[in-house]
C-alpha cells in the first residue's frame, strides 16, 4: 500500500512544531484538510500566509546554527572539555571543533526549510489561480512567497552547496518512491536570483510592512538581494554584482526613510520595542506565546550560576535576578569576550562574563555566556521574548560599506555610524572612528570585526566569514586549508537513507 502525504494546513494555521528533528527530507506536508475545502475565501489566504511565518519563526534555531556555530563565537576554555560552569556541552562542541558527520552533522533534514518551502510553492499557485484575493494582497503575498524561497535556497545552499531544487506545488507525495537528486549550486543560485527579480516586481511599489516588521516586505527582498549579490561578487561576479548590492541598499534608504539606527544598541533588542526603526525583518516571540528556541542551550543553570560572580554590578549572581533557568551547551569563551572593547556598549550589552571572587572585590574571569536575549520577568520567571533580527538597519549600512569596498569607495559614513552609535559617550571620531583603528589598513578585515561586534548572536559571523571567502574561515575558525571541504555541511544518515538519489557533500565519508 502506498503512503501518501499531503500538505497540512492546520499546521500552518498555527500548530507547528520544530522540523529540524523530522526523519527524512521533507519535500512535502501532511493533513487531514483536503485542498478542495480550503482556498475559498480572502481569510483563508490570510491564515495561510500568517502559517507559513510561524513556521519560518519554528526555523530559527536552524538559522542560528548555521549562520553562526561554526564560527570563532563559540568554545569551551582551553583545556576544559566542559562549560565553566561545569554544565556539558554534550555534542555542540562538533560545531566550533568542525568535527560534524553524517550522524552527527549540527543541522539534519536541511534545517527542516523543505517543510516550508513546499508550501510556499503551494501558496504561490494559489495565488495566481485565484480571484478571491484583492490585487494588493495578492502581489503582497507573492512578494513574500518568492523572496522567502529564496532566502531559503540562499541558506541551504550557502550551508551544502548542491540541494535539491523543488519549485512545483506538490500536494501529494509517494514517499515509498522519494528519490530526487541535488541540483548545481550554480543552478540553485539562479533559482535564488530568478525568486529575487519574481518577488520584487510582485512588491512593486509597495515597501510598507506588516505585522510590526514581522512579515517579509519588499525592504527583506532587498536586504536578500544585497547579501545574494555580495556573495557572488566576492567571488566571479565582480562590480557588476557589487553594484547591483549597492543600488538594491540604496532603494532601501531612498524609499524608507523611516528606517534608522536606534539611539541605543540595547533598544534594538528590548521584548517591548518590536518593530522599532531599525527593523527590517525579525521573528516574532510574544509572552504566552511563544519566545526564543535556543535561549535553553545558550544560558547556565540559574543555581550553577549563583556560584560566580558579575564583576560589573560588584555583586554575586542570585536566583532571583538571575534566573537564566538554561542549561548550557554552548558556552562563549573569554577570549571571544577580550576581543569587545570595553568601552563599547555591545560589549557588555551582549556578552556576560563570570567570575570567582577569592577575596571580596576581587574577580577572576571563569567564562562567558550569551546576554544580548535577556527578555523579560514574569511572575519570577524569565520569558525570552525578544524578537530575532533577521535584517535590520545596522545590517543595511554595513553591507553597503562592503559593497563600497568592493567598488573602492570609502565605507567611512557607513562604519562610522554603527561604531558611533556602539561606543555611544566614549566615541572619539579621531581613535575610534574609521580609518583610525589599526584594523582600518584593511577596510575588509574592519567590516568584518565591525560586523563581529554588532551582530555577535545573531546568526551571522559564519556566513560573514564564507562569503568574504576560504581564506577568512581558516584565519578566524579551526576548518584548516587540508580539509577545505568542511566549509560546507555534512548531510545527515537520514536524509540519505530517505533520498537514495542524494549523495554525501564532497569530502565527507561517502554514505
Amino acid at each position: 500500500m502506498k503512503n501518501i502525504l499531503k500538505y497540512s494546513l492546520i499546521t500552518l494555521m498555527g500548530m507547528v512544531g520544530m522540523t529540524s528533528c523530522k526523519k527524512q527530507l521533507d519535500l512535502s506536508p501532511a493533513s487531514s484538510i483536503s485542498d478542495a475545502n480550503y482556498w475559498k475565501t480572502a481569510d483563508q489566504f490570510d491564515a495561510f500566509v500568517a502559517g507559513i511565518h510561524t513556521r519560518f519563526r519554528s526555523h530559527t534555531s536552524s538559522i542560528q546554527a548555521l549562520g553562526e556555530l561554526r564560527s570563532d563565537i563559540f568554545g569551551t576554555e582551553p583545556g576544559s572539555a566542559g562549560t565553566f560552569s561545569g554544565e556539558a556541552t554534550q555534542g555542540l562542541e562538533r560545531f566550533w571543533q568542525q568535527t560534524l558527520t553524517l550522524d552527527a552533522p549540527g543541522v539534519s533534514n536541511f534545517g527542516g526549510f523543505y517543510s516550508n518551502i513546499v508550501q510556499l510553492n503551494l501558496l504561490i499557485s494559489k495565488l495566481e489561480a485565484t480571484s478571491v484575493v484583492t490585487p494588493t494582497n495578492k502581489n503582497y503575498y507573492l512578494g513574500v512567497a518568492y523572496g522567502m524561497r529564496a532566502y531559503y535556497y540562499f541558506q541551504l545552499t550557502r550551508a551544502w552547496g548542491d540541494v535539491v531544487i523543488q519549485t512545483d506545488p506538490v500536494s501529494a507525495i509517494d514517499v515509498s518512491n522519494l528519490a530526487k537528486a541535488a541540483s548545481p549550486a550554480d543552478e540553485v543560485m539562479a533559482l535564488i536570483k530568478s525568486d529575487i527579480e519574481n518577488s520584487l516586481s510582485n512588491f512593486g511599489s509597495d515597501y510598507s510592512f506588516r505585522n510590526s516588521k514581522s512579515y517579509w516586505s519588499k525592504a527583506a527582498t532587498l536586504m536578500l538581494k544585497a547579501e545574494v549579490y555580495l556573495w557572488t561578487a566576492h567571488r566571479s561576479g565582480g562590480n557588476t554584482d557589487a553594484t547591483t548590492a549597492l543600488n538594491a541598499l540604496t532603494d532601501i534608504q531612498t524609499n524608507i526613510p523611516s528606517l534608522s539606527l536606534q539611539s541605543t544598541f540595547a533598544n534594538v533588542f528590548a521584548y517591548n520595542n518590536k518593530g522599532n526603526s531599525e527593523i527590517i525583518f525579525a521573528t516574532r516571540y510574544l509572552l504566552n506565546e511563544s519566545s526564543l528556541p535556543f535561549a535553553s542551550t545558550f544560558y547556565p543553570q540559574t543555581a550553577l550560576l549563583a556560584n560566580y560572580y558579575d564583576s560589573v554590578g560588584n555583586r554575586k549572581f542570585n536566583v532571583t535576578q538571575d534566573n537564566w533557568s538554561g542549561l548550557l551547551r554552548a558556552p562563549v569563551p573569554v577570549s571571544t569576550f577580550r576581543k569587545l572593547n570595553d568601552l563599547d556598549s555591545r560589549k557588555w550589552f551582549s556578552v556576560q562574563p563570570a567570575y570567582n571572587s577569592p577575596t571580596p572585590g576581587v574577580y577572576v574571569i571563569v567564562g562567558c555566556f550569551v546576554k544580548k536575549y535577556e527578555g523579560e520577568q514574569n511572575q519570577g520567571n524569565r520569558v525570552f521574548t525578544n524578537d530575532f533580527p533577521i535584517y535590520r538597519y545596522a545590517d543595511l549600512l554595513l553591507l553597503k560599506a562592503e559593497a563600497k569596498v568592493l567598488l573602492g569607495q570609502d565605507p567611512s559614513v557607513e562604519i562610522n555610524m554603527v561604531r558611533a552609535r556602539g561606543y555611544g559617550a566614549n566615541y572619539n571620531a579621531g581613535t575610534i572612528g574609521y580609518p583610525n583603528q589599526a584594523i582600518d589598513a584593511d577596510p575588509k578585515q574592519a567590516i568584518l570585526q565591525e560586523r563581529f561586534f554588532e551582530f555577535i548572536f545573531e546568526g551571522k559571523r559564519w556566513n560573514d566569514l564564507r562569503r568574504f571567502g576560504d581564506s577568512y574561515v581558516f584565519q578566524y575558525t579551526s576548518v584548516i586549508p587540508s580539509e577545505a571541504y568542511k566549509v560546507l555541511w555534512p548531510i545527515d544518515r537520514n536524509s540519505l537513507t530517505n533520498n537514495r538519489a542524494l549523495t554525501q557533500t564532497p569530502g565527507y565519508p561517502a554514505f
